[in-house]
């Protein structure tokens, strides 16, 4: 049996996620998204499953860091799943009692306007997961909420006091199947890169690496920076692109970008996502 490492505990939109993937695989809940990797790169855990991108909030950083800097991981697969965020109380707690709400700070952020509206005087505090917001809030006096899963109230005791507190809909998240290779060609494929260029900053670097992949008629589907931390204005670029890295269009291409970088990973070939 395959072990899935996932960011827990029991009751996250990352477990759903997981059990989407896999429903076969033993799941190995772990405290950050650090900790899956680590768990993958250290073979306690055969793949990890991490969120990478919000539709509403964008990218998780945090995810993004370990795709550039372990060089060990790869994406083997993604997924999309819908994120529907519930209010969760202890039994018998009644609105006007709740003086703190807890979440994972991208539910947070993808609820603010119903926090603002329906509990402007509430404390709102960070947690580690959502799940691990619901286990803080229980541990409380009948004065907290969560922002959490229906499977987490379930799971912790937790009543729902209210349904779809999202901001907007649909909102989802993208999440990415990280293991020790990538996945082999499917013929519907996407491959994910980063890279950066030399200290001396010059005009139309970041054009003449895209040109590689529009002159071979390759898709770019994505492109994002996050800063390198060597320097204020330094960034590295992280691009998707249709295809697989083995399709000799599409080697030739990663092959010309490397040469003009001081820095360039591929981070995987994987199926896209299909619903």
């Amino acid at each position: 049996m395959k072990r899935l490492a996932y960011l827990g505990p029991p009751g996250t939109f990352s477990e759903e996620a997981a059990l989407q993937h896999d429903p076969s695989a033993e799941l190995v809940p772990l405290p950050s998204i650090a900790a899956v990797a680590a768990a993958v790169t250290a073979g306690m855990a055969d793949a990890g499953v991490v969120p990478v991108e919000n539709s509403l909030e964008g990218s998780v950083p945090e995810t993004l860091d370990v795709l550039i800097h372990e060089a060990d991981l790869f994406v083997r697969h993604e997924l999309v799943l819908p994120i529907e965020h519930h209010l969760l109380v202890k039994p018998g707690t009644q609105p006007a009692a709740v003086k703190v709400v807890y979440s994972h700070p991208q539910a947070l952020a993808q609820c603010r306007r119903f926090l603002e509206r329906c509990f402007p005087r509430a404390e709102v505090m960070a947690a580690l997961s959502t799940a691990a917001a619901v286990e803080e809030m229980m541990s409380r006096d009948g004065d907290a909420a969560a922002i959490g899963t229906a499977r987490a109230a379930s799971l912790y005791g937790a009543e729902v006091l209210a349904r779809g507190i999202q901001d907007r809909r649909p909102n989802v998240t993208r999440f990415m199947v990280l293991a020790r290779e990538d996945h082999p060609p499917t013929g519907r494929d996407k491959t994910s890169l980063a890279f950066t260029f030399a200290t001396e900053d010059r005009p139309g670097l970041l054009v003449a690496a895209l040109t590689e992949f529009s002159s071979r008629q390759i898709n770019l589907t994505k492109i994002e920076s996050r800063p390198t931390g060597d320097r204020l204005g330094s960034y590295i670029f992280l691009v998707d692109v249709s295809g697989h890295r083995q399709e000799p269009l599409l080697a030739e291409a990663l092959e010309a970008v490397r040469r003009q970088c001081s820095f360039f990973r591929v981070l995987g070939s994987y199926p896209k996502w299909q619903p």
